[in-house]
């Protein structure tokens, strides 16, 4: 995985600088950092107790294409409409997010075998993505870089590909029995790929955010985003009950990621 992660870097910062090259665009770096409210199998859909408890943290390292100006001249680059509205942002991020059941099915006066095993069933995912997004503000990038204290909105579409690492445990014992599992999660007799995994994977995510920067200083700015991340599986979770029988779990895995950003300008 280390391997892969590496040479999407590359390929990626290497076809930015090949656009910075032929273009003469500038550059920008920056980390971000917040809390993941991760939405999947674990808990009650639709439940406050879920959303707020299977929630983690993720930090990131991000890089702008800046289409308005050209730092080798310390200029302006022509002026149109996507130069002054549109940024390429690349992305190299991880989050990690401790999961349990909430929500109805395991309140304390549910004292069946079935409410002990959702009440003693742990999880825990990692997800490191790498990706691209294209950004739109609004109002004038040229405008915002000029002014000292102003807002710049902006909201943004792309796509990312990820490598997750999911666990699946019981306080009660090893999962796979009955004794310890939940009957939607465990594997079903005829072998179809149902009930929870400890094993890792790669899956592709679309990836949509709202935020705004604040101009710090005219190399330095502040970033609050928004996220929300779709991912194209159901096993991001490491649980993935048959859909057909269980309705309330045939949704894939997604996030919302709150986060915080500091953005510097390369001269």
């Amino acid at each position: 995985m280390i391997k892969q992660t590496i040479l999407t870097l590359l390929l990626l910062f290497g076809f930015s600088n090949n656009i910075n090259a032929q273009f003469g665009f500038s550059h920008e770096v920056g980390i971000i950092a917040g809390p993941v409210a991760f939405q999947s199998d674990y808990g009650e859909r639709h439940d406050l107790n879920t959303n707020s408890g299977n929630t983690g943290v993720g930090i990131g390292i991000i890089h702008y294409l800046n289409f308005s100006y050209k730092a080798e001249c310390n200029c302006y680059t022509p002026e149109t409409y996507f130069n002054d509205h549109f940024k390429l942002r690349s992305e190299l991020s991880y989050n990690k997010t401790e999961l349990k059941h909430f929500g109805e099915w395991v309140e304390p006066n549910k004292t069946s075998l079935r409410a002990d095993q959702l009440r003693a069933m742990r999880g825990t995912t990692a997800v490191t993505n790498i990706g691209m997004q294209l950004e739109y503000f609004p109002l004038s990038i040229r405008d915002f870089t000029a002014s000292i204290g102003s807002l710049g909105p902006f909201i943004s579409l792309g796509g990312q590909f990820s490598y997750y690492n999911a666990e699946a445990y019981s306080t009660m014992g090893p999962l796979g029995t009955p004794l310890t599992t939940f009957p939607k999660y465990l594997t079903p007799s005829d072998g179809r790929n149902y009930g929870f995994s400890t094993e890792g994977g790669s899956v592709w995510s679309v990836v949509t955010s709202v935020g705004t920067r604040y101009k710090l200083t005219p190399l330095r700015d502040l970033m609050v985003d928004l996220r929300f991340q779709y991912f194209f599986s159901n096993w991001v979770d490491g649980l993935n009950p048959n859909p057909e029988l269980y309705k309330e779990n045939k949704a894939n895995d997604w996030l919302v990621w709150l986060n915080v950003g500091y953005i510097y300008y390369l001269q």
